[in-house]
């Protein structure tokens, strides 16, 4: 089973309060064109691509972004990696890598695509599509998602096995506090919903804020998105419901509004702008803790110096394993030790920016972790014997791994700093 459907039925059925998902969002050429795979600093582990540029004109460095076989090798190598639940594609990007390449055959990860593209993402440059009230709109259909054509050949089992494409979308909403332009939104949204169920296609739901002004204040903005929310679900059925939400995250009470209202509806956070490293792993960390059991972020892995190391980090930090505070350190830690130059220096990149998440001032712990699994750690050398975090004296479990709940804050500061030394020499 994948790793999504296992933790969504964990997380309906109370089974893991620990479950949680995480997806890359790999969907930005839906919205930016040339600019959509990101600035060519982080390239996989393939290389580089033969690209020819007019020499009179310009030179790569000056083009500045990867292009679109590079974007492709970095969400293989994301998805080799095994630590997110989804990978979000174009319907262009899925064929591509789920229906000609079968990459996620054999993969935990649930590959997905992006549904709907209104017009508030139509992020072309110099364009002004984005200062205009969102649209609805839709260029991929169904169809093409899951099996690249115009019609499918639907499984004769009624299953979703049959398909060789994604099987799971995002569709995404914009209410603008606008009855004519909001009534056009939802009855796309219900034309949409209604195909998905003939179609067995699964999806999950994006609500954005206003793009325009709404006339209401931004303090209550989180009230007006949460009921309308519940009020546009209340009308329908199971078997036309989304898996689960992705929303912005308008702080703690909000979040535990929405949750607490109906404990089956899974509620996630999308990601946003870029931002410092701690306001990506602290929304994550926050939004948690107020009930969001799904993190989405796009931008945030995208521009990352080194993706793969970052999606450790949120992972961990999903995992209750390390701090916020903790992840960015050891982040940086894995950036100087693979010789990557940071965006930022430690001490700006443990500042919150975005507005968000401005309510919480917490101190900032100075302790490292071991990352596990970690791709770019050291291997020992054949027949050294290494001393591991398990062999030194501190409170462990039965199973021998370590217990946290028990240990002293001096046993947790030299249990990480052991396995630290360990991991990067």
């Amino acid at each position: 089973m994948k790793s999504l459907y296992q933790k969504l039925a964990d997380i309906k059925a109370g089974r893991d309060p620990k479950a949680f998902i995480i997806a890359d969002a790999k969907d930005a050429d839906m919205a930016f064109g040339v600019r959509a795979p990101g600035a060519d600093k982080f390239i996989s582990k393939e290389g580089r691509h033969p690209a020819q540029f007019s020499p009179e004109v310009w030179t790569r460095e000056e083009f500045g972004h990867r292009n679109l076989p590079e974007f492709l090798d970095i969400i293989r190598e994301v998805t080799h990696q095994g630590l997110v639940d989804i990978m979000l594609m174009s319907a262009a990007v899925n064929e591509q890598l789920t229906i000609k390449e079968g990459l996620f055959k054999n993969s935990r990860i649930t590959p997905a695509a992006r549904a709907n593209d209104a017009t508030d993402v139509w992020a072309a440059r110099h364009g002004s599509y984005l200062k205009e009230p969102a649209r609805p709109f839709r260029s991929a259909s169904i169809d093409h998602i899951q099996c690249g054509k115009v019609e499918c050949d639907r499984p004769e089992n009624g299953g979703d096995d049959g398909f060789p494409g994604a099987n799971l979308g995002l569709y995404s909403v914009t209410w603008l506090n606008d009855l004519d332009q909001d009534y056009k939104t939802l009855q796309a949204f219900k034309e949409f919903r209604e195909e998905a169920e003939r179609k067995r296609f699964k999806y999950f739901l994006e609500v954005f804020d206003p793009n325009v002004n709404s006339g209401i204040p931004p303090e209550k903005l989180g009230e007006f998105i949460n009921d309308q929310i519940l009020r546009n679900l209340a009308g329908v059925t199971e078997a036309g419901r989304p898996q689960f939400l992705k929303i912005v995250y308008h702080g703690p009470k909000l979040m535990e509004e929405l949750c607490q209202y109906d404990p089956q509806m899974v509620v996630g956070i999308l990601g946003g702008s870029a931002g410092t490293t701690y306001d990506a792993f602290k929304l994550l960390h926050d939004a948690k803790k107020y009930g969001a059991r799904v993190a989405l972020y796009g931008r945030k892995i995208n521009n990352a110096e080194h993706q793969l190391a970052f999606i450790e980090m949120l992972r961990l930090i999903a995992e209750d394993r390390i701090t916020p505070e903790e992840a960015v350190r050891a982040y940086h830690g894995i950036l100087d030790h693979v010789k990557i130059k940071p965006n930022r220096t430690l001490a700006d990149d443990l500042v919150i920016t975005e507005q968000a998440m401005s309510y919480d001032g917490s101190a900032v712990q100075k302790s490292k972790i071991e990352v596990r699994n970690n791709p770019l750690a050291k291997k020992p050398a054949a027949g050294s014997v290494t001393k591991t975090a398990a062999d030194a004296d501190w409170p462990k479990k039965e199973n021998g791994k370590p217990d946290f709940s028990s240990m002293s804050a001096d046993q947790r500061r030299a249990y990480h700093r052991s396995r630290l030394k360990r991991t990067f020499g």
